[in-house]
């Protein structure tokens, strides 16, 4: 796969593919469906299957004072699309100066004359352009006139008849329920970064921990979790070693923290993994962060969140969640 940050002067093999279009803010089910619909398309006209994003995401512009919301900051969305086969990514800078551009004016400058884009495959409910002007019946009447396709995917719902959203999944994970998350995602959610260096107290009580920023996530609801870790990253394929383990997501208000961070205590492992990048599956919720007494009360707790989390996790399966793509719309609803 390749990714382009500049559409001049693309190689001829990335011009003419069949784009999809979106955010795909944590690739889930819905987006895989959009995307699928996008491949089946690029394999009957031969060319290759894109994907546009934007970056940052618009909301990040728009409301920078928000706290992060971000399911899958760039680099682990890139890893995402390859893994549900996406030939090139597009990421399109977001600007202040970018959004003032017409609907009309991105299509014909980007879509027509930089990408030669054969075929768009869009949400139906995705909307583009200056005052959000731009919708599938404007490209439908723009693609008549400079000979490309137009498909307004159909949003997946679930058994509920609820919309498939990254919206969703925000809301199950600041409830504290990664497993409903994960029934949207298709896969558990994940937190990936390099293990950075601390002040090493969980080693002084038994317990030490590996740990990640969680500056460019989304914060769930914080406390304790059931995990899965894997060494190779995010840029890892084929088959991915798995081990299990238990986090906090949170300030550590026990030892005063400040901040919020990703601390994962890996079963049965000792290995130096400082600046290693890691894979953190985000599998269950045991309980909220609280303060302790002092660091008897932590390790005694830590002790009995690692007996729950062991239970938890050998009663999943060998292989956890990773990408599903869904093939019927039948299968969309389960």
């Amino acid at each position: 796969m390749a990714v382009f940050h500049n559409f001049t002067n693309l190689p001829a093999d990335a011009k003419g593919a069949v784009v999809a279009i979106g955010n795909f803010d944590g690739v889930h089910l819905g987006h895989q469906a959009v995307i699928r619909q996008a491949s089946e398309i690029a394999k009957e006209l031969g060319v290759p299957l894109a994907v546009l994003t934007f970056e940052p995401h618009p909301r990040s512009l728009f409301q920078p004072d928000r706290p992060c919301f971000r399911l899958t900051p760039m680099f682990a969305k890139a890893h995402a699309l390859v893994k549900v086969g996406v030939d090139h990514v597009f990421i399109q800078d977001f600007t202040l100066e970018f959004a003032k551009q017409t609907a009309e004016s991105f299509v014909l400058e980007t879509l027509v004359r930089d990408l030669g884009a054969k075929h768009l495959v869009i949400g139906g409910d995705f909307c583009f352009g200056k005052d959000r002007q731009g919708n599938a019946r404007l490209l439908e009447t723009l693609g008549e006139k400079h000979s490309f396709g137009v498909t307004a995917a159909t949003l997946v719902k679930d058994k509920s008849s609820e919309v498939l959203s990254s919206s969703r999944i925000r809301d199950y994970l600041r409830d504290g329920k990664p497993g409903a998350a994960a029934r949207i995602l298709g896969r558990y959610w994940e937190i990936d970064g390099a293990v950075q260096h601390g002040f090493k107290r969980g080693r002084t009580i038994g317990f030490p921990t590996a740990n990640l920023s969680m500056e460019n996530y989304l914060h769930p609801s914080l406390g304790v979790y059931a995990v899965r870790v894997a060494k190779d990253g995010v840029e890892g394929f084929g088959l991915t070693h798995w081990y299990n383990g238990v986090a906090n997501i949170g300030k550590r208000p026990t030892l005063d923290g400040d901040r919020v961070n990703l601390e994962v205590f890996i079963f049965d492992f000792d290995e130096d993994i400082y600046d290693m990048d890691l894979r953190v599956q985000i599998v269950e919720y045991l309980r909220p962060e609280q303060k302790f007494d002092g660091l008897t009360a932590l390790t005694n707790q830590i002790a009995k969140d690692s007996e729950q989390a062991k239970e938890l996790l050998l009663n999943l399966d060998d292989h956890p969640i990773e990408f599903v793509v869904m093939t019927t719309s039948d299968e969309q609803a389960k």
